[in-house]
């Protein structure tokens, strides 16, 4: 049974990247042959009691279940077979609590025998050891990994070579580009350099500039300066700067505490910022660089 994972688009206020594309998964094909997509009874789901986080954001799950009863839910959950017709949840407990709370009565999810999972993750990190990756398979096996395999960007990075938890998050953040420029980034016509100053841009500009800077080769710096350019022309300052209003505290707050900070505002300018932590050590480390 063919696993999609390219279920459209949307969440981008709860989930900081995209929905797993399989086009631009280097173990795609691999995951085929392991894992069965299915929708499956929430009822017989049940969560893993050896997952080391306890606690959930209760506004975040509340925000992503009002946007499950419009939307659906996007990316599926990933299961084990747990006994005589249950499952276990080996990866997305947040959803899976989201969709409860949206009074789902089934929820699409990855099933996967818990050998079948420790092989897909070991083949994810071989496959990021390869040079020949381009940022865009790179980033989604880093997608892969944090929402498939329940790892933090910590321990992406320790697992890949040593990156830090900014370098893990910086590619990962490529994902928010649109298919087109995705595309030019897989196909080695724009290089991860001048991608990067497209993030924060509005899906239309990009597509307005994206034929000049492929045709004449802009540097990242002239990519730069002409979207800013162009954004003040049409009026668009506000528009497309404020979801990143806070990208550059954000990476510094998650190199600081090893883990994916992330902020929430709301309509009136007031925010929260979440500090995640996986178990009581790791909340003792955090609480003592707080101190």
């Amino acid at each position: 049974m063919s696993v999609k994972r390219g279920l459209g688009r949307g969440l981008e206020s709860l989930i900081p990247t995209d929905t797993i594309d399989e086009s631009f998964d280097p173990t795609a094909e691999q995951d085929e042959r392991m894992s069965e997509l299915r929708h499956i009874a929430i009822s017989t789901i049940e969560a893993d009691p050896e997952q080391p986080r306890k606690v959930f954001d209760v506004d975040a799950i509340q925000e992503l279940s009002t946007s499950i009863r419009e939307h659906g839910l996007l990316q599926p959950i990933v299961v084990a077979p747990h006994g005589s017709g249950k499952f276990i949840i080996v990866a997305g407990e947040r959803r899976y609590r989201a969709a409860k709370l949206a009074d789902m009565k089934t929820i699409p999810a990855l099933v996967r025998t818990l050998s079948n999972q420790h092989k897909l993750e070991l083949s994810l990190i071989e496959n990021l050891q390869r040079s020949d990756l381009t940022a865009i398979e790179t980033a989604t096996a880093y997608l892969k990994l944090r929402d498939q395999f329940n790892l933090s960007l910590e321990e992406i990075g320790h697992r890949v070579g040593g990156k830090s938890v900014a370098a893990v998050s910086n590619t990962m953040r490529l994902l928010r580009l649109p298919q087109s420029a995705r595309q030019a980034i897989l196909d080695g016509k724009l290089t991860e350099g001048q991608a990067r100053p497209l993030i924060s841009f509005d899906e239309a500009i990009i597509e307005e500039i994206l034929p000049r800077i492929l045709a004449e080769d802009w540097s990242a710096r002239a990519i730069e300066q002409y979207a800013a350019r162009l954004k003040h022309v049409k009026g668009n300052v506000e528009k497309v700067e404020q979801p990143n209003r806070y990208e550059m505290q954000t990476e510094r707050l998650a190199k600081r505490f090893a883990t994916e900070v992330s902020v929430h505002t709301g309509s009136k300018g007031t925010g929260r910022i979440i500090i995640p932590f996986k178990n009581a050590a790791d909340f003792d480390r955090i609480n003592k660089l707080l101190q």
